[in-house]
């Protein structure tokens, strides 16, 4: 769908000594691996001897005397998209990076000033556009995705060992790290400035919470309301074609379901996926909220026979190793929407970030209660007397309350790491001690405390929710949905994420957020006369896929996924007796919690098969 990519290379200082490409063949294997899996149409600049190539329109197109500029996605400039890429450049000469400032909506920028030697990069506030960039000898290479940058002769195609790491503890790489050495991600709200060899990174924006304000409920109210019914036209405006809703029957896609009608003046349009499997089905939910909005209601349950389908097209079309099941779901949801000629989706992703949603807010504010008991109480008396005299006894409560503690004794936010699946299994246990030697175990915990103690912010919930606006969304649900979205043939876009809704909740109160341990407390207070009473009441679902169940269920999907383990065993990453152990004992055990793990080593397996292919394509090119 959208993106870009580009190189810049630095003048020669010895002309015999300068590295020579074709420049305009270059650009041209770059920009076809932005549209290899949507057939965007993509044109293509070049300046002396740097280039670069957009997918999906011309209009965020900009050239002259040198500078050239690329923007995608649906920015606004001072709150208009008309001619962006020319305001940028004209801001370019005025304000340098700091004409970010005057850029929202979700976009990913680069600016090439070859007068002055300059590149700049951007990525929108969200980062919900990714840009990728690496340095080499004679300048840099950059591109939304790793594909383009990997098509540059000059780019070192060696995996990054610590990245793989990554992916094993979060199931996707996180930004900054890609899964190639050396090429890096820019993260949400940042900016990089290259200037003759040198790189510079920086925020241009940081989310910054406001604790102390306690406007009336009324205006708050008002105030939401606007910001949402604004939020969802100014996502809707630009498209060219039918729209429509993701719809899984949550707080966030019903309520965007009604928006849309209202601010369309048409009956909206709603796309939902269920499976035919206990306890996985929220079809009956969706229903609820169609027949709640009169949307007009497009239904898909998805096969194990349509996941083994899936598996290698996702893989062939990721950037990097990624483990969330659920992007099949996104997928044959957003296909069902192309069928039906839909140009355009909504998602409701970020409204539990947002507006506090996620259940392990309320786990966690339950478990920082102890640590605010008198230490003496706890050291003196609860921990000697269950950890002590009763520390051999084993019944139900006080195994429930040695659980308890022994969870809220640890700090934040190296208390969320308990629930980790791989800590759980022990890495020791889970890779090679060869691998394990190439990386920094500790690594995944120093980002996630960098990240926490560096959100501007006191609470606990804010805290949470910046952690989660970088992990949770930049990094795993919004690559997922675009790229399910792209595969589909569709734009997406998430209303719950534009800079006004960024600000409002920034501006709420923690425990607006977090009452006590009720989720969204001020979110569902302002939408009660909205929502049906049925999904103000549902439980946190989501679109979860069975495959543990099917897994045990399905020939073809269980051949799938033992044989690419058996595969990845050759690979000497994952010791071949953990994914023994794993495949012929545990998940017949709990199908559904090891089937997770069976699940991220299956997509690593097969996003590695399809690297080997493009290298065996590459040599014989």
């Amino acid at each position: 769908m959208s993106g870009l990519c580009g190189f810049y290379s630095e003048p020669p200082h010895h002309p015999e000594g300068a590295y020579v490409h074709d420049g305009a063949e270059t650009l041209r294997a770059m920009g076809a691996r932005l549209a290899a899996f949507d057939g965007s149409a993509v044109q293509r600049v070049q300046s002396g001897a740097s280039g670069l190539a957009l997918a999906a329109g011309t209009d965020g197109f900009f050239q002259r005397d040198g500078l050239l500029v690329a923007i995608c996605g649906t920015p606004l400039f001072d709150g208009s998209g008309d001619h962006v890429a020319a305001r940028v450049a004209a801001a370019w000469a005025e304000q340098g990076s700091l004409l970010c400032q005057s850029l929202s909506g979700a976009f990913a920028l680069a600016v090439i000033d070859n007068r002055a030697g300059q590149v700049f990069l951007a990525v929108d506030r969200c980062g919900s556009l990714p840009l990728s960039y690496l340095t080499i000898p004679q300048g840099l290479l950059f591109g939304s995705s790793a594909a383009a940058v990997q098509a540059h002769p000059q780019a070192s195609h060696a995996l990054d060992p610590q990245a793989l790491y990554h992916y094993m503890h979060f199931h996707v790489i996180p930004a900054p790290h890609t899964a190639f050495a050396r090429q890096r991600r820019l993260l949400p709200g940042e900016y990089l400035l290259y200037r003759h060899g040198t790189v510079a990174r920086g925020y241009y924006w940081r989310l910054q919470f406001n604790e102390q304000q306690r406007p009336p409920f009324a205006e708050l109210k008002r105030s939401f309301r606007t910001t949402l019914e604004q939020s969802v036209r100014a996502a809707t405006d630009h498209a060219a074609g039918k729209v429509g809703a993701f719809l899984s029957g949550g707080t966030d896609s019903s309520t965007l379901a009604g928006i849309l009608g209202m601010v369309r003046d048409e009956r909206p349009r709603s796309y939902s996926i269920g499976f035919d499997v206990p306890g996985y089905d929220e079809m009956a939910y969706a229903r609820i909220a169609a027949r709640h909005f009169g949307t007009d209601h497009h239904e898909h349950y998805v096969t194990a026979d349509e996941v083994v389908e899936a598996i290698p097209r996702i893989a062939a079309a990721a950037d990097q190793p990624f483990g969330n099941a659920s992007m099949v779901a996104a997928y044959y949801c957003a296909r069902m929407a192309h069928a039906d000629g839909i140009k355009l989706l909504i998602g409701g992703d970020g409204g539990d970030e947002l507006f506090g949603g996620n259940e392990r807010y309320a786990r966690q504010a339950l478990l920082a209660r102890y640590q605010c008991l008198p230490s003496a109480l706890r050291q003196v008396l609860i921990e000697p007397l269950l950890f002590g005299a009763a520390g051999g006894l084993a019944l139900a409560p006080l195994r429930k309350a040695r659980s308890y503690i022994t969870q809220a004794m640890v700090d934040m936010p190296a208390r969320l790491d308990t629930y980790n699946l791989l800590q759980r299994y022990d890495p020791t246990k889970v890779l090679t001690a060869d691998f394990l030697d190439s990386v920094e175990l500790a690594l995944p915990q120093s980002l996630l405390h960098d990240c926490y103690w560096n959100a501007q912010a006191s609470s606990q919930i804010n805290r949470m929710q910046a952690l989660d606006m970088r992990y949770t969304l930049a990094d795993n649900d919004l690559p997922k949905v675009r790229r399910a979205c792209e595969l589909a043939g569709v734009e997406v876009a998430f209303p719950f994420l534009s800079d006004a809704m960024l600000g409002f909740s920034a501006q709420l109160a923690p425990e607006a957020k977090l009452n006590g341990r009720r989720l969204r407390y001020f979110f569902k207070q302002v939408l009660r006369d909205h929502l049906p009473p049925e999904i103000l009441r549902k439980p946190k679902h989501g679109f979860g896929l069975p495959f543990g169940y099917w897994l045990q269920k399905h020939t073809g999907l269980r051949e799938l996924a033992y044989d690419s383990l058996s595969e990845l065993k050759a690979r000497r990453l994952v010791r071949a007796d953990f994914i023994d152990t794993l495949c012929g004992k545990l998940v017949d055990e709990h199908p559904a919690y090891h089937g997770t793990m069976v699940w991220v080593l299956m997509m690593l397996e097969q996003w590695l098969h399809q690297q080997d292919a493009l290298s065996v394509r590459a040599a014989s090119a």
